[in-house]
């Protein structure tokens, strides 16, 4: 009789214990919903915060202000070039798409574009330097770079670059080397010519033409500069052409036919 007291008590203890942790579960999982619920609501509200926020901030861009110092890109063409952004928002506004629209306007070498508050960008432009000619209506910048093709007003006192398609990089590379070590010398390079065959011609003061052709070049130029230049530069009045064809020495050619001379080490045939 006792055995079947001490099992009932058990079995009550045991009831008891499993219907105190199903309350705690439910208290757990009603506080954890609670939470969530919780946690969702923020969420919504803080995204519809930053949804109004956004909103009210990204106002169609209805200014554009221009900056820099240039003087050969029309006002017209930037803003034809920025037209198709103006009604964008002020924070959605594709500014790299703006830039690059910028950048390909003839003369332009840089553009910077960054928004101004409250419905506005403001456009920093930066013109290409010219620095040489390339062939007959070609342009090239600081950096040898041909910008801009077709050009209707090239200044006169550019150097003038010739060679054919594709060499734009390698002819302007030879004239910025060369320019200072001729300017050292007494001497202003006016003129840079490879043509097909690859053969070199630099053109000095007083249209002289200095002849490199196609080997040895950059041993021939310091021929030129450590051996032949003192005596152009004495006489550049006097002398049509400088040939350096040769395996040693140089020849001259005199703006006078009966003043002919050449200067060599027994070979006058160049290499042409």
């Amino acid at each position: 009789m006792f055995g079947r007291a001490s099992k009932r008590n058990r079995r009550k203890s045991e009831s008891s214990a499993l219907r105190k942790f199903a309350e705690r579960v439910a208290a757990a999982l009603a506080a954890s919903a609670q939470s969530i619920v919780s946690l969702c609501v923020f969420a919504a509200l803080a995204l519809v915060s930053v949804w109004l926020v956004t909103w009210m901030l990204d106002r169609p861009i209805q200014v554009v202000e221009v900056g820099g110092q240039f003087q050969r890109v029309a006002p017209v063409h930037i803003e034809e070039a920025v037209a198709p952004f103006r009604g964008a928002g002020f924070l959605s506004v594709d500014l790299e798409a703006m830039q690059a629209a910028l950048e390909k306007l003839a003369w332009v070498d840089r553009a910077r574009v960054e928004r101004k508050w409250p419905n506005g960008v403001r456009v920093l432009i930066t013109e290409h330097v010219p620095a040489a000619r390339w062939g007959e209506d070609g342009l090239m910048n600081t950096r040898g770079e041909l910008f801009l093709r077709g050009a209707r007003h090239i200044p006169p006192e550019l150097p003038v670059l010739i060679g054919p398609e594709g060499t734009q990089a390698q002819v302007a590379k030879l004239y910025l080397e060369t320019y200072p070590r001729l300017l050292a010398v007494g001497m202003r390079l006016t003129r840079v010519e490879l043509d097909a065959r690859g053969a070199w011609e630099l053109t000095v003061d007083n249209n002289i033409v200095v002849r490199l052709g196609r080997q040895d070049v950059q041993e021939r130029l310091e021929r030129f500069i450590e051996v032949a230049s003192p005596m152009v530069a004495a006489r550049s009045s006097e002398i049509s052409y400088v040939d350096l064809r040769y395996s040693n020495g140089f020849s001259v050619g005199w703006s006078q036919p009966a003043a002919r001379v050449a200067r060599d080490n027994g070979d006058n045939t160049p290499d042409a």
